[in-house]
């Protein structure tokens, strides 16, 4: 005779429970907002492939994350600029109307743990009806691509950000109200699962997600594909580039080291070539990091572009990535500087008012027409590490250049203790640049 196995009775509630939550995870999961082929922008899918379409026609992010230099973009072949914030907005539409670039807008607002602005409903109606009015007059504007509603604002778990979490889609439901033409974004930092997460479960109506990656990009691919299981849906690079100062080796007193822009530029390169997700079916694309100048531990660390519109060998490197062209003139080529026969991750220490010589070695030494400007500059140091990022470049202590000409500078150190860097440009006579640094502590006997 057979014997049956014993029936296991399971209380029905639990299990109801379980399909409901794995139910709720699956829709979470696969939720996306329904398009509509009327809207000026909206991400179509067709056979698990995401596209932006713009007007009617399929549109990739060739992107850059940056203040100006549009005309620049432009010619390399770059469609898109990436801001933070609506300061000078209108200009910067119109604008890129002219030079036939997209615009994807930034509407700033506070980190998620400013929990005493999101308690005041006051502040928050203000914000709301601000940007309500905002998105009211520039909504039609032809050169709008879509909004990024925060930057790197974070998207904790914690029940105390229940206000975060209601401002900010009171915030995201205004934007689509007033505006349901373009998309609506927001800027994560690297690949975060658990802001992915809340994203998904927390701001359901959120168009797409973004992301800021720089060291991690090598890992992005990874990533995407473990996490498949819950998020499968569009995505935008709105930042990448090299490694940031907060990813790089240091000197023995913290200064990061920075590479000369040239291997910053294959870099660049390398790293679009072996690590951007082109190929995945939810790419849309990505903005590169940073068209224009910026201060960012260095003046030099991220920008493509001087002051005076001079455009690396980073930004040449950008006009291959989107064309398979490279300019008719590249920019000049370093190899590295020596002070006092020393690079940069030797550790120099100086002593104050000493004298000292630097000397800049070059892939070509008998190019003509460059012309080579030195600078000694103190580190962008305290501020650094009150974790805040310094917006301006600190002044140029010129009176320490004894003598300055072509590839070699002689100068004085600084009197003061503590850390310094040198720094030497050098341009070409087609506004091509290249520059590097070279970090040095002056300490008392």
């Amino acid at each position: 005779m057979i014997q049956h196995p014993r029936t296991r009775h399971t209380p029905v509630y639990p299990v109801f429970i379980t399909l409901a939550l794995i139910c709720f995870v699956l829709a979470a999961c696969r939720h996306t907002p329904v398009p509509s082929a009327s809207r000026k922008v909206y991400i179509g899918q067709s056979g698990g492939r995401y596209t932006i379409f713009r007007d009617g026609r399929p549109f990739t992010v060739k992107g850059a994350a940056g203040n100006g230099q549009l005309q620049a973009l432009r010619e390399a072949g770059g469609n898109t600029i990436r801001t933070w914030d609506t300061a000078g907005l209108g200009v910067l539409l119109d604008e890129a109307q002219a030079a036939g670039i997209a615009v994807i807008a930034g509407l700033s607002i506070p980190f998620s743990r400013s929990l005493e602005f999101y308690r005041d409903t006051a502040a928050v109606s203000a914000l709301c009806l601000g940007y309500e009015r905002l998105i009211e007059r520039y909504k039609d504007h032809p050169a709008l691509l879509m909004w990024c509603l925060g930057n790197e604002v974070d998207f904790p778990y914690r029940p105390r950000f229940r206000p975060f979490y209601k401002a900010y889609n009171r915030l995201l439901d205004t934007i689509h109200a007033r505006d349901p033409d373009h998309p609506v974004t927001t800027a994560l930092i690297n690949f975060n699962r658990r802001n992915i997460y809340n994203l998904r479960w927390k701001v359901p109506q959120l168009d797409l997600i973004s992301l800021n990656i720089f060291g991690e990009l090598q890992q992005l691919r990874n990533d995407l594909r473990k996490f498949h299981w819950f998020w499968n849906g569009p995505f935008l690079i709105t930042e990448w580039g090299i490694n940031g100062p907060w990813e790089t080796e240091t000197t023995a007193w913290g200064a990061p080291v920075e590479n000369t822009s040239n291997k910053k530029a294959e870099q660049y390169l390398q790293r679009y070539t072996d690590y951007m997700p082109v190929n995945d079916p939810r790419f849309l694309g990505a903005c590169v990091f940073y068209w224009g100048q910026k201060q960012e531990v260095t003046h030099t660390w991220f920008s493509l572009f001087t002051g005076n519109g001079g455009a690396s060998a980073t930004a040449q490197a950008m006009q291959y990535i989107w064309t398979g062209r490279w300019p008719a003139h590249k920019a000049p080529a370093l190899q590295y500087m020596l002070l006092e026969g020393k690079g940069a991750r030797d550790n120099i220490l100086l002593g104050p008012g000493t004298l000292h010589s630097a000397e800049l070695l070059l892939e070509n030494p008998g190019r003509d027409s460059l012309r080579f400007e030195w600078e000694v500059l103190p580190e962008d140091w305290f501020i650094r590490f009150r974790n805040d990022v310094n917006t301006w470049k600190p002044p140029a202590l010129d009176s320490l250049l004894l003598s300055h000409e072509g590839t070699r500078a002689s100068f004085r150190a600084p009197s003061r203790e503590g850390p310094y860097r040198i720094f030497v440009t050098v341009y070409d006579a087609y506004g091509n640049f290249a520059s590097t640094n070279t970090p040095f502590y002056v300490i008392a006997p």
